[in-house]
C-alpha cells in the first residue's frame, strides 16, 4: 500500500503541525478546514516553526522551500478523496468526527487509509460509522507535532494488518516512534496523563497547594519539564475535560471524575493559552497565575 498524497482534515494546532512533518517527510499534503483564516493562519505558523528549525540548523534553506511547495490548501472535504491517507485533526467531539466522516466517505478512493488524531475517542466506534473499518485506524500524534517524536498507533477491532503496517511505514519515514496502544479510552499517553493534570487541579481545589506551588513542586520535585497546571493550558482545558469525561463514561470508574473547578474554567471559557487565560493569564508577560 504505497502513500504519497496525505490529505489533513483541520488546520489547527495539531493540523498544521501534522501537515508541517508530513511535507517535511516528502509527502504531498491537502490541508483541509471550515474557515479560510484558519487555512492562512496555518500555513503563517508553519513557516515560522520551519524557519525556527533553519535557525537551529535542522533542515536547510531547501529543505523548507521544499516542503512549504508540498502543501497545498482547500475548503472543499471532497477534494480529499483521491488523497491515499487521511488523517482527521478536528476538535476532540465525537459528533463532530462522525459527521465529518458522513461527509467525507462518498468521496474517497477505495484504497484509501482514513484515521484520526483523536486522544481518546474510540476508533472502532468512528470506524464503524464509516464504509471501511477494515482501513481504519488512530493516528495519534503528540503536541507539538514537529517536536513531539511519539506517534501513538490504535487498531480497532477490525483494522487489517495491511493498513496498520502501512500507517507505520508513515511513521517510521517521518523519523517519528510509534507506540502500539489497545482501542481502549484515551490510550496509552492520555490513559496516564490525563488523570495526574486532573488530580494536580483537585489539588488546587481541594487548597492543598497554589496553582504556583503545584507546578514548581512537579518540574523541581519530579523534574517534569513543565508543571501540570501549565501543561493543561497548553493541551486546552476544554480538551482535558473531554478526555477525562470519555475515561469517566467508558471506564465507569470514579477515580476519572472531572474535577469540578476543571469544569468551571471551561464553562468561563478559560481555556487555557488558546484564550489567554487559564490556570495562568497570559495577558500578561510573564503569565500570571489566576488562583
Amino acid at each position: 500500500m504505497d502513500i504519497s498524497k496525505v490529505g489533513v482534515i483541520g488546520a489547527g494546532q495539531m493540523g498544521n503541525g501534522i501537515a508541517h512533518v508530513l511535507a517535511l517527510a516528502g509527502y504531498d499534503v491537502l490541508l483541509n478546514d471550515i474557515s479560510r483564516e484558519a487555512l492562512d493562519a496555518a500555513m503563517e505558523l508553519i513557516e515560522t516553526n520551519l524557519d525556527r528549525q533553519l535557525s537551529r540548523e535542522k533542515i536547510t534553506a531547501s529543505d523548507k522551500a521544499e516542503a512549504l511547495k508540498r502543501i497545498s490548501t482547500t475548503l472543499t472535504l471532497s477534494d480529499l478523496g483521491p488523497t491515499d491517507l487521511v488523517i482527521e485533526a478536528a476538535t476532540e467531539r465525537e459528533t463532530v468526527k462522525a459527521a465529518i466522516f458522513e461527509d467525507l466517505v462518498p468521496h474517497l478512493a477505495p484504497q484509501t487509509i482514513l484515521t484520526s488524531n483523536t486522544s481518546s475517542i474510540s476508533i472502532t466506534r468512528l470506524a464503524s460509522r464509516t464504509d471501511r473499518p477494515e482501513k481504519f485506524m488512530g493516528f495519534h500524534f503528540m503536541n507539538p507535532v514537529p517536536v513531539m517524536q511519539l506517534v501513538e498507533l490504535i487498531r480497532g477491532i477490525a483494522t487489517s494488518d495491511e493498513t496498520y503496517q502501512a500507517c507505520q511505514k508513515v511513521v517510521d519515514r517521518l523519523g517519528k516512534t510509534a507506540a502500539t496502544a489497545e482501542d481502549f479510552p484515551a490510550f496509552i499517553v492520555n490513559r496516564i496523563l490525563m488523570p495526574m493534570i486532573n488530580e494536580a487541579v483537585y489539588t488546587l481545589y481541594e487548597g492543598v497547594g497554589s496553582v504556583a506551588s503545584i507546578d514548581s513542586a512537579m518540574k523541581l520535585g519530579t523534574n517534569h519539564p513543565m508543571g501540570p497546571l501549565e501543561l493543561a493550558d497548553f493541551i486546552g482545558l476544554d480538551t482535558c475535560l473531554a478526555i477525562m469525561n470519555v475515561l469517566h463514561d467508558g471506564l465507569a470508574d470514579t477515580k476519572y471524575r472531572p474535577c469540578p473547578l476543571l469544569t468551571k474554567y471551561v464553562e468561563a471559557g478559560w481555556l487555557g493559552r488558546k484564550t489567554d487565560r487559564g490556570f495562568y493569564d497570559y495577558r500578561e508577560d510573564p503569565p500570571v497565575p489566576t488562583r
